[in-house]
């Protein structure tokens, strides 16, 4: 068998879609295996990051699907005013008492195909408001 293709912390994080903070939390955890490489990087092999991911696809409760992210503090809400400019916008969402005020792109808007009334989650994380279309 030929060398056995390895990742790094942040190219796991990437294939799992979660941050790499979040892949170095897991494998601090023992959740999925590492090694050393000779230059002292953390590395995780194929197989087993193939089997992690299997596990954690798993694990999903089926409820509903939720985006892999690493922003906490999600506010699910109705799209209530987008206002768009030629290439900036603003989209408001109002989730449950909490209205919720983003600045983004125009595109990020038209890409997400954002309306007024559609459901639309805002992950609040430092002072960023991340929009996610559901």
């Amino acid at each position: 068998m030929t060398g056995m293709q390895s990742y790094t912390i942040g190219q796991a994080a990437r294939l799992l879609g979660v941050s790499p903070d979040t892949a170095r939390r897991w494998a601090d955890a023992g959740r999925v295996a590492t090694h050393r490489d000779e230059s002292g990087r953390r590395l995780i092999d194929g197989r087993d990051l193939a089997a992690f991911s299997v596990e954690l696809a798993k694990g999903d409760s089926g409820e509903e699907e939720t985006p892999y992210t690493s922003a906490r503090n999600a506010f699910p809400g109705i799209v209530t005013a987008i206002k768009l400019g030629d290439v900036a916008a603003q989209v408001e969402i109002q989730a449950g008492p909490h209205r919720l005020v983003s600045l983004l792109t125009r595109e990020a808007v038209e890409e997400l195909g954002l309306e007024v009334g559609m459901e639309a989650t805002a992950r609040v994380k430092s002072t960023n408001v991340h929009i996610d279309r559901v």
